[in-house]
């Protein structure tokens, strides 16, 4: 069984994501941990579990969900796995950071990219790659098809969508991006996102109001 451990962190109040298995293999998802007592918080939980991160997964590269990467880098020696068009996002995050009451933040390259249909493995278990932009140029979901849930980064919110006002935003985009890649996937997913309380795919179809 692929289990998840939900973190809020940061003045954005974004959600950190650990994913785990019986092997004690772990995956970080969006490291939003900026200050000692939220790295504590993430870092003591791993210990706990003896868990052993073995890979750092991002939804995107805006600085609430990257926050934390170079801790993880120094804690365990991860690189952020990411889509390619975050390169740049990911790049600008010492002189952009400023701007959100923020010093300069930095975060090591990316190792590796991944693009819609990939695979992540985490033990026995997959997470299937799939492309949502809009919010970001480079958004992406990880689905667990046989868990039945989805973390999907600044995407899809509970009776809300992303942002689209940033660099590399796009309304219409982000729109198309939900009603093709997201709201094709059974009713009951459960949808975990970047900021705010779980939903379902069902409910978001019926519920939404930007639908």
């Amino acid at each position: 069984m692929l289990n998840l451990k939900h973190f809020t962190f940061n003045p954005f109040s974004e959600n950190t994501y650990v994913l785990y298995d019986e092997s004690q293999r772990a995956v970080i998802v969006d490291p939003g941990c900026f200050d000692e007592h939220e790295q504590h918080m993430l870092l003591d939980f791993l210990m706990q579990k003896g868990l052993q991160p073995e890979m750092l997964l991002l939804t995107h590269a805006h600085i609430d969900h990257v926050l934390g990467n170079q801790f993880v880098f120094a804690q365990w020696g991860l690189q952020p796995t990411m889509h390619l068009l975050e390169k740049t996002n990911l790049e600008r995050l010492p002189t952009y950071a400023p701007t959100f009451g923020f010093p300069p933040v930095f975060s090591p390259e990316a190792s590796a990219y991944l693009a819609a249909g990939d695979v992540v493995r985490i033990g026995e278990h997959d997470l299937e790659v799939i492309f949502a932009p809009g919010h970001s140029a480079g958004s992406i979901c990880f689905y667990h098809r046989a868990g039945g849930w989805l973390i999907g980064g600044d995407v899809l919110f509970r009776g809300s969508i992303g942002r689209t006002d940033l660099p590399g935003g796009d309304h219409a985009t982000l729109l198309n991006a939900i009603r093709e890649q997201l709201f094709t996937l059974p009713e009951e997913t459960v949808v975990y996102p970047g900021h705010g309380p779980a939903t379902t795919i069902g409910y978001e179809k019926r519920h939404n109001p930007f639908f």
